[in-house]
């Protein structure tokens, strides 16, 4: 600790209120962001208590100032303690991924509501259920759902157009309630039911279903009779998928960790309406030398100030934590037990699982540097594609493999401008520029080789860009296909000039450096796809005396697109709002010639 750093006065200076407190090191490096509901008392608890873990002893020996920020509540400290832990990335902050917001089932407040995929903003009008812990999750809880009460999943502008009911119907996936064959009553029942199941009243379900049956039965109506008995099996092979026998209709998250090698890992099991529904390890970063109390606080802070919680979490160690509403429970005994140790094992398999692919990645890794002469120290590469149709809507992607592993969120597009179309060579010469002008700026860290996505006029080109910037010492690779384009018969442009590196096929290092280029040409397409839509989208209408941006917006609303416009007969265009017949006939002819 600093010499002139006196804690003792500086925390008698403190107030007992709500905040956050940065402590700093001599060269004013934020080493650690903490949260309290009462600021002395907790700054004072790191100078006073006898029994700090030696990460933390570490930690303050380091301590040369500490900076505090007083807030209105003890929830708005857990705000922007997540904030700066986010933006400063502390050493000592145990550190979890900031994934994208988790995705939920909805049911649309539609007069014959639609069950769909739902991630971002909420509706006031719809209804929500999940979180779930990744896509896959709801898409199949979608798919179970329409086996049993035959909801809609189609968008609003398709079920308003449509004059015949779609494939869904026919293997009695959906209802057709766009057709109406089936009335709003009746289908408002089906989505009731629906939300029983997702509320995890499935006895309930199966009650009402049963009644269904006998009363049609009774009234000689055999064949609605079958189609409730067909649900109820469905509902029946439902629930035997079900991995987890839970406290009817609880809403609860199960956190468990565990470490191995100085590697953490976090299990997040979430059962909703009773059900399992999945799981989803994570890995944090500084965590080497933290128990499992401090893991789970720091993961519980930081993954529910970005999603509210449930009723319920279930921990697998003593935790700091507590939200409203919430029960927090260290579970001992009985069925939560068996959860946690349902976590426990699933974070023991991720930490194998990780451990398996950081072996080979270093296989990989050390295998390419050897063939490319690079040093022990080596480990960051970045990879650049560019991606176009016949020169059209020219897109740029660099992505980045840094700590054995491929960085996503550290990867970056370039919409490329003012060059002639097709011209490959000067679209990578200004995406490399424009990355590496702003790192140099930024002082940022250059990476230990550049892979560049083609042959030898590509890698020169490249080479040529670095050279103008004055960073010519990174080496630049050009990977270029065989003449037959198959996986394994890539070569290598080397720096030496016409050198060429061709490795074996089962050659690890060629697998790092597939595996990279893969992922570019991945990232640049997806992006180019993505531009290429939206300038025919704009440019189709935009080109339509009379159409202009609001009237635009009107027609690919109503529509669901501009293939919904392009297929759109002239009387259905003219009962678009703003859209006479004239207009209408104008837009017709100018989209099909």
């Amino acid at each position: 600790m600093n010499a002139r750093f006196d804690p003792k006065s500086f925390v008698a200076g403190l107030p007992n209120l709500p905040g956050v407190y940065r402590m700093l090191a001599k060269d004013g490096e934020v080493l650690y962001v903490g949260k309290a509901g009462d600021l002395k008392k907790r700054v004072a608890s790191y100078f006073t208590k006898q029994d700090q873990s030696p990460r933390i002893r570490m930690m303050l020996a380091q301590v040369a100032d500490i900076e505090v920020t007083v807030t209105r509540s003890e929830s708005e400290a857990l705000l922007l303690e997540n904030n700066l832990i986010k933006r400063l990335a502390p050493r000592y902050n145990i550190l979890f991924r900031d994934d994208k917001s988790y995705p939920y089932l909805v049911l649309t407040g539609h007069r014959f509501p639609r069950l769909a995929f739902h991630r971002g903003a909420r509706a006031p009008a719809s209804r929500y259920f999940g979180p779930f812990p990744h896509a896959h999750a709801v898409r199949e809880s979608i798919q179970l759902l329409q086996r049993v009460f035959r909801l809609r999943t189609c968008e609003d502008t398709v079920f308003e157009n449509r004059s015949r009911p779609c494939l869904l119907y026919q293997i009695r996936r959906c209802s057709a309630p766009c057709t109406g064959l089936i009335d709003e009553a009746s289908y408002r029942q089906d989505v009731r039911a629906a939300e029983m199941f997702l509320e995890g009243r499935e006895d309930d379900v199966r009650r009402m279903l049963a009644e269904k049956m006998q009363a049609a039965a009774a009234a000689l109506r055999y064949e609605e009779a079958a189609v409730f008995r067909d649900r109820a099996r469905a509902l029946a092979r439902v629930q035997a998928r079900q991995y987890v026998e839970s406290e009817r209709g609880v809403d609860a998250d199960v956190v468990a960790c565990a470490s191995e090698d100085g590697i953490a890992c976090v299990n997040l099991v979430m059962i909703r309406g009773g059900r399992h529904v999945g799981d989803r390890s994570f890995f944090p970063r500084n965590a080497e030398r933290a128990g499992a109390s401090e893991v789970l606080s720091a993961f519980l802070e930081q993954h529910y100030a970005a999603q509210p919680a449930p009723p319920l979490v279930v921990v697998g160690a003593p935790v700091e934590f507590a939200s409203p509403g919430t029960v927090v429970v260290c579970a001992l005994q009985g069925e939560r037990r068996v959860w946690v140790e349902m976590a426990e094992k699933n974070a023991r398999l991720a930490l194998a699982q990780r451990a398996r692919e950081k072996g080979t990645q270093e296989a990989r890794l050390a295998a390419l540097r050897e063939a490319l002469g690079l040093p022990e120290t080596a480990g960051r590469i970045e990879c650049f594609d560019v991606s176009h149709t016949l020169g059209e809507a020219a897109v740029a992607a660099c992505v980045v493999y840094d700590r054995l592993d491929l960085q996503r969120a550290e990867y970056r597009r370039f919409n490329i401008r003012d060059v002639a179309p097709g011209d490959d060579y000067a679209a990578l010469r200004q995406a490399l520029e424009r990355r590496y002008a702003r790192l140099s700026a930024e002082a940022a860290r250059l990476p230990d080789l550049i892979l560049i996505d083609g042959g030898r006029g590509q890698a020169n080109a490249a080479r040529a860009a670095l050279a103008e910037l004055g960073i010519g010492d990174v080496p630049v690779v050009g990977v270029a296909k065989g003449p037959a384009r198959r996986p394994g018969e890539e070569t290598l442009v080397l720096e030496t000039q016409g050198a060429v590196l061709a490795l074996a096929p089962e050659h690890p290092g060629l697998h790092l450096v597939q595996t990279i280029r893969d992922e570019a040409h991945r990232f640049a397409v997806s992006g180019h796809r993505a531009q290429r839509s939206r300038a025919r989208t704009t440019s189709a209408l935009a080109d339509i005396p009379g159409v202009g941006p609001k009237r635009r917006q009107r027609l690919l609303a109503h529509f669901g697109g501009l293939q919904g416009v392009q297929e759109a007969a002239v009387d259905d265009l003219a009962k678009v709002a703003g859209v006479s017949r004239a207009l209408a006939e104008r837009i017709y002819r100018h989209l099909h010639g």
